[in-house]
Order: structure tokens, then sequence, then C-alpha cells
């Protein structure tokens, strides 16, 4: 039986890629642990508030170890303490439940510091070091002007990455053009492979139909409703969403209504500005709990995904949220012209010029005037390519690597 030992320090248990892909391991026959940090990002809990290191979560099919890390609450020093906290102790706890080795190590960078521990343990072991890239670092802080290419940091992290992809026997990017990433920095691309974020189809159904979410925007059969959901802040660009909204208001389409739910730093700020420009067709509703994001999303006739216009999307984007998207087997507009279009590929949505809030609002008068035959269409094209992203279909992607 292969062991195989899972490094993500935003892993959470129950849910998420690490969690599922590790659920449908199990059921092959592997023995997965996830090693993950004590603070949960995005809600700012922390599993471990005594002075235990560790926190173990079995279910039975999967063992789930919460390396205990400091709290943080921005995107400041406290947040880079606990990477570090994360990165040191995971390789602490690798001695500690290191009795049963693993065959392979597995090693996803949220940020870059994961992968360093986990290529040290991994050799201590003598085990198979796949790294995973899930954000190309540091070309996504560089690209977003967070980051100078020509700065000490930067230069570290460049390092770090051809480090990383040099040494690791196999690679996983999320983003389709990861492969040519790694051709463009003169290393090994055969050893790359694509694996996009996915969708638990059978939990996403089963959740639609059992936890109904509460809310008459989302009845109304008056309105074409275009919904978001998700995190609320730099990344997301939401205010590409509230600027449409007022051209299209000022146009006159009196039944276009905006739903988003989700929260994040910049939704105050948003909603303090939709107010002041006197936008009717636009709601903030604030966080849900997850389970209720498939009955909404379902619920909707034109489902939104917003972002910075970058030169780093020429590889792929990987979002989360397009796949629970998918599933909802409704159209999707977005904004993030990018390579490797998934929406055009797919011919379930469309993507409109980035940094542009008339095309965005261009693109959803087009879904509101859509004929019903070609709107059946989008929504058919959408629930098939959900297919393509279950968990069950990454999963056997996944230990074709492990077994290559």
């Amino acid at each position: 039986m292969r062991h195989i030992w899972i490094l993500n320090h935003y892993a959470t248990y129950g849910y998420g890629r690490h969690y599922k892909l590790a659920q449908h391991l199990a059921m092959k026959g592997y023995r997965v642990t996830i090693f993950a940090a004590s603070t949960q990002h995005g809600t700012g809990r922390n599993l471990i508030l005594g002075r235990e290191n560790y926190r173990v979560i079995d279910d039975g099919s999967v063992k789930c170890v919460f390396v205990k890390a400091r709290d943080y609450s921005t995107n400041g020093w406290d947040r880079l303490g606990n990477m570090i906290d994360y990165a040191l102790r995971v390789i602490t706890a690798s001695r500690v439940f290191g009795i049963e080795k693993p065959n392979v190590l597995y090693a996803s960078s949220v940020h870059p510091l994961t992968w360093l521990s986990g290529y040290f343990i991994a050799k201590r072991l003598n085990a198979r070091f796949i790294a995973e890239t899930r954000d190309l670092w540091p070309q996504t802080l560089v690209d977003m002007g967070r980051l100078r290419k020509d700065s000490i940091m930067a230069r570290l992290l460049y390092m770090l990455e051809r480090f990383i992809y040099s040494r690791a026997d196999r690679l996983v990017f999320t983003m389709p053009g990861g492969i040519d990433y790694v051709a463009a920095l003169g290393l090994d691309h055969s050893k790359a492979y694509y694996i996009n974020n996915g969708v638990d189809l059978e939990e996403f159904h089963r959740n639609k139909s059992t936890y109904t979410f509460l809310d008459e925007d989302l009845d109304s059969q008056d309105t074409f409703r275009v919904v978001y959901t998700g995190s609320m802040g730099y990344a997301n660009a939401l205010q590409f969403i509230v600027e449409s909204a007022e051209i299209i208001q000022r146009r006159g389409f009196e039944k276009i209504l905006f739903l988003l739910y989700g929260d994040g730093y910049q939704r105050r700020e948003l909603q303090e500005v939709a107010e002041l420009r006197g936008l009717t067709n636009i709601c903030f509703k604030g966080r849900v709990e997850r389970k209720y994001i498939p009955n909404i999303l379902s619920r909707s006739d034109l489902n939104i995904i917003t972002g910075r216009h970058i030169s780093l999307y020429r590889y792929g984007i990987s979002l989360n949220k397009l796949f629970e998207y998918l599933a909802s087997g409704r159209p999707i507009i977005s904004n993030l012209e990018c390579g490797y279009d998934l929406l055009e590929t797919y011919q379930c949505g469309i993507t409109v010029k980035g940094g542009c809030p008339e095309a965005l609002a261009d693109g959803i008068i087009k879904f509101y005037k859509m004929s019903p035959k070609d709107y059946e269409r989008f929504c058919r094209n959408a629930s098939l390519a959900s297919l393509d992203f279950d968990f069950g279909v990454l999963a056997d992607k996944l230990e074709e690597v492990i077994l290559g």
C-alpha cells in the first residue's frame, strides 16, 4: 500500500482540493496524511488554542495533522510569521508522525516555503518528491505590482522556484500553461503535468437539493440574476462589477440584478461606493455557509467572475469557484482574459475584455437578450464541462503522476 503525505498550509478537513483528492486516493487503496496549519484561512479560526503542538483528525480514510501556527488577521508580518511557523513545524511534525514513512511527499505551493519543507522531508525519508504549483511565485506578485522583479526578495523567490523545479521528481500545475512556464525557464518540462482545481459533483448536487438558501431576490422571476460568490479582496477586483452595474442601470435595464455573496476586506468599501452612486441593482448579501453555495449558484441566470487584467493569466487560470459555477449548469461571464480559456474551450460562457467595465456590461446584456435556445446551449455545456473536473477524474490523473 502506498502512503502519501500532502503538505498544504491552508488545507481543510472535510472539503477543499487536497482533502477531496485524498478521499478518492484512499478509495483506490492509498493511505493519505494531510499536514496543514492550525489556522483556518479566511475565518480567523485556530484549531489549537492550548499548548499542544498538533491536532489530529482521522476519519478512517484520510488523516489530517494540523500544525500549531500563530494567528493573523492581515497580510502583514503576523501572516509571514504564520507561514514560517508552518514551514518549520511541519518538518518537526514529520519526525513525530514519520514512524510509517511515506512513499510520496506531495507539497503544494500556496506559498513556496511549503515546497522547501517538503523537499527536506522527502530527502530525509527517501520519498518521491512532487511539487504542486497553485500560484506562480513570485511571478504572481510581480505581475500584480506587489513586488519589484529586481528586488532582493523577488530574486530569492525566483532562485527557490528554479531549485524546486529542478529537484522535484514530478511537477503538477493547476493552470493549463504550467508546462509552457517551465519550458520558458529552460528547465525539463517533461516531468510537468496539469491537474486543475475541481468540484465534488456528488456533494454539490446533494447540497443543492438539501440546503435551500432563503432569499427573495433569488426567487424573483421578474429579474435576470447575476450572481457572484466568494472573497471580496484586491485580487477579485469587484469594482468592475459595481461599475458595470452602474452602466447597466444608466442604460435603463431595470430587470438585471447583481447578487454578491461573500465577504472580504473590500466589501464595505464596495458597498459604500454602490450606495454613493445610487445603485439599486446590486445587493451585497454577506458571507453564507458553504453548503448553500450550490443552491445559490443553481438559481442564478448568470454567474460572474472578475479579476485584475494581468499578463500572468496567459498560462491559464485555476479558480476554485469556476468549477462550482460549471456544476451549477448556468452560463459564466468573466473579465479574466487568459490563455487556455476554459469558457471558450467548452463554450459554456464568454470572456470579455479585461479591465473594461463597459465590456463586462455589454456581455451581461448579451446574455440577458439571448434567445432561449442559445442560452440553454450554454447551460448544457457548463454541466458537461463540470464532468471533466470532478475530483474522481482528477484523482485518476494524480494517480498517473504518482505511478509515472
